[in-house]
């Protein structure tokens, strides 16, 4: 399928070709969620962490003997059932991280492009960058297409001064053409591609080869 390449005024220059595999294709609902889900697990720091009855700083002695008292029996004070003791089954340092297979990632990808493209949140810009490396400089040059709504550009290659520019506003991120991440896409209301990074998409998703390491 063909769309327009947008200039930073936003007037259309001309058209550019879009691999339907990629950026037209029929979503997977379950491959997005499992992707999701795959990143928020991988993100978690796992460090929660509670100490049993043994852990417990206290000491080890019978608080009384066990008959005749009339109270009920206990062993010692680092007890779960005692107020400052242990605790049972309590969350312990691990890691929630996994991998998910990479013919998920790639439809996961592929099925977000597919959606922000068919629900018009999707557009395709000519490459630009910013000089100075200056916000002020990137929120002029980017007023006409960008408006402060949640906003995702996808770089065709590695621009150091572009990134600069932007790291200060909380409602835009970067992502590479090679490093996108199915979470950011999918809750993104602003979708720009550059039109350098396009090509790459389609010749990386597009294709049945090529690896997806990375790329949800």
């Amino acid at each position: 399928m063909k769309t327009q390449v947008y200039k930073l005024d936003g007037t259309a220059a001309r058209e550019i070709e879009l691999a339907d595999a990629v950026f037209n294709r029929e979503p997977s609902e379950g491959s997005i969620y499992h992707a999701i889900r795959n990143e928020l697990a991988n993100r978690r720091v796992g460090t929660a962490s509670t100490k049993t009855r043994a852990e417990v700083h206290g000491s080890s002695k019978k608080p009384w003997k066990q008959k005749g008292t009339g109270r009920a029996r206990a062993g010692d004070r680092k007890s779960p059932v005692w107020v400052g003791g242990g605790k049972i089954f309590g969350p312990k340092p691990r890691d929630y991280s996994y991998r998910l297979p990479r013919k998920v990632k790639r439809l996961a990808v592929t099925s977000i492009l597919s959606l922000k493209n068919q629900g018009d949140c999707l557009r395709v810009v000519e490459d630009f960058t910013v000089q100075s490396g200056k916000t002020k400089d990137f929120v002029a040059a980017v007023s006409k297409i960008a408006t402060g709504e949640r906003t995702v550009i996808v770089l065709g290659g590695e621009d150091a001064l572009i990134r600069r520019a932007g790291r200060n506003l909380p409602w835009l991120s970067f992502l590479a053409w090679n490093r996108l991440a199915a979470h950011d896409l999918f809750y993104a209301r602003r979708l720009l591609v550059l039109e350098g990074a396009v090509g790459k998409l389609n010749a990386l998703l597009g294709g049945d080869g090529g690896s997806t390491e990375g790329a949800a």
